[in-house]
């Protein structure tokens, strides 16, 4: 926990800082498309194969004693990640400029100067891939070993790489120096958990493992979350490519948007969802399907009791906040509007993502690993075609177009958090439906009255600083929403109330 929140409040500081020197500029659309290509590749070669099958599987050779076995299967996954990555890291350098002029980026082309300068910080953040590739597997290997503290750090290490650049290389370099921490900040992610790793007394061996039953084990079990991952970043390349063709400062704003909106999903339903997951698991394998459908229930009813009010609270305080976190330097009041347009939209995703979050890891307790990949691959694809249509219906309506892309992310994720659940649902025979339903009709009711308060709020403040609008609207919202959900008895609030009054109590 103490990791997440570091690494948060990192990712924080690394926006803030990037936009005072940045703001919503065509050079960091530049960074930002180029570090897309570094990405995709670390996700597509590493994370796949980490997400779902090189952990339990060098998890269960170390549980039967295998030692050998394990270090002969981490040190091929190792020489096979980094020789696979160093080589499309080179192909793509050299073929730099068609991937960014056909797939990447297309409406750069008409720039002849941001398109010279993408395909130039591209290259520079390839390096990063390799890196992080590396890193990555590393990280499954300290946490097969029961350590985690170190692998949770590395991300906010990668954070204040960016950091370091964007204070004190990018004086000097311009955008450059932003690419170089990026190259920094992956070598601290790599090099921090290498003494960890040693204390390990592992065994490094020079070897591909091609005959290697484990190792083709690994390979075969990643084909799915490999697809799923693939799917998800081809509608991260389709979004970054509308997006070049429209306004400068677009590819930056959705991602600016998209973060901050990643942000509170990431404290409120990923806390719940790593939390519910080992219930999730235990239950399942003891054949406790009742109590699996009673938890899973009470969790879906407390990330809903939690993203609604925060979703309200987003599109409401969406520019004063903003301006509080961003408006300096560079980054002005346009930059402001912008930003504030894709939060609009990817806020209104947030109890889609939110419950989604919840819902698959109830679906990888069971096992089962193709019915999200499948269902999340499908939402995918509706997503890209929702950011076709709906760029356009923005535009011929005299609204930015990148809030369409991001209103297409919210609504493909709504229906696939919908479809999971169905799935689910006839999978456990219900999930308590009337249950949840009447917790997300008083979480609604709560989180309307919310929202008028909110208003009120930010129509008789405006002239206010927004140090004074952002913390009051914040405090104003929560004791607002807070006395619905006690006025209307919701469960959840009565059993925190008395928990916080056995723990009070002398």
């Amino acid at each position: 926990m103490f990791a997440l929140l570091f690494g948060q409040l990192a990712g924080l500081a690394r926006s803030i800082l990037v936009a005072g020197t940045f703001g919503a500029s065509p050079e960091l659309d530049a960074f930002t498309a180029a570090n897309r290509v570094s990405e995709t590749l670390f996700l597509l070669i590493a994370g796949g194969a980490l997400g779902s099958a090189f952990i339990p599987t060098f998890t269960g050779l170390l549980a039967r004693a295998e030692k050998d076995s394990a270090w002969r299967l981490a040190s091929a996954l190792a020489n096979e990640v980094t020789l696979t990555l160093s080589l499309l890291a080179v192909l793509l350098a050299v073929f730099a400029p068609q991937v960014v002029r056909y797939a990447l980026a297309p409406g750069f082309s008409e720039k002849p100067e941001i398109f010279a300068l993408t395909v130039s910080l591209l290259r520079i953040q390839l390096i990063s891939a390799v890196l992080f590739g590396l890193g990555g597997l590393i990280a499954g290997v300290l946490n097969a070993h029961q350590v985690f503290l170190i692998p949770a750090l590395t991300p906010a290490l990668y954070q204040l790489g960016i950091i370091f650049g964007a204070v004190l290389l990018s004086p000097r370099m311009g955008i450059y120096g932003l690419a170089w921490g990026v190259v920094i900040g992956a070598l601290a992610y790599l090099l921090v958990q290498i003494p960890t790793l040693i204390r390990q007394k592992g065994t490094y061996s020079l070897t591909f493992g091609f005959e290697n039953p484990d190792v083709k084990k690994v390979i075969l079990l990643m084909g799915p979350r490999l697809l799923g991952v693939a799917v998800v970043q081809l509608n991260f390349w389709v979004n970054t490519s509308l997006a070049s063709q429209m306004r400068e400062g677009s590819v930056a704003s959705i991602t600016y948007g998209f973060s901050l909106m990643l942000m509170a999903q990431a404290a409120i339903a990923q806390s719940v969802a790593i939390a519910a997951m080992p219930t999730f698991s235990a239950q399942h394998a003891l054949g406790k399907i009742d109590e699996m459908r009673a938890s899973l229930a009470a969790s879906l009813r407390g990330v809903i009791l939690l993203a609604l009010p925060a979703s309200v609270g987003l599109i409401l305080l969406r520019e004063p906040l903003i301006s509080l976190l961003y408006q300096r330097g560079e980054f002005d009041g346009h930059a402001v509007q912008l930003v504030a347009w894709a939060l609009l939209w990817y806020a209104a995703g947030l109890v889609g993502h939110s419950v989604m979050e919840v819902l698959t890891r109830a679906f990888y307790a069971q096992h089962d690993t193709k019915t999200p990949v499948m269902i999340g691959s499908i939402a995918m694809g509706l997503n890209v075609v929702f950011s076709f249509m709906f760029a356009r219906l923005f535009s011929q309506i005299g609204w930015m177009p990148h809030g369409g892309l991001a209103l297409a992310n919210s609504l493909a994720t709504a229906l696939e958090a919908t479809a999971l659940f169905i799935f689910m649902r006839r999978r456990l025979n219900g999930i308590e439906g009337s249950y949840i339903a009447r917790g997300f009709i008083a979480s609604g009711f709560a989180a309307l009255g919310m929202g008028t308060g909110l208003w009120f709020w930010i129509q008789s403040t405006g002239s206010l600083s927004r140090w004074v609008v952002v913390p009051g609207g914040v405090a104003l919202g929560a004791v607002i929403y807070g006395f619905a959900i006690t006025v209307l008895r919701v469960p959840e609030i009565q059993s925190a109330i008395r928990f916080v009054a056995r723990r009070v109590k002398p």
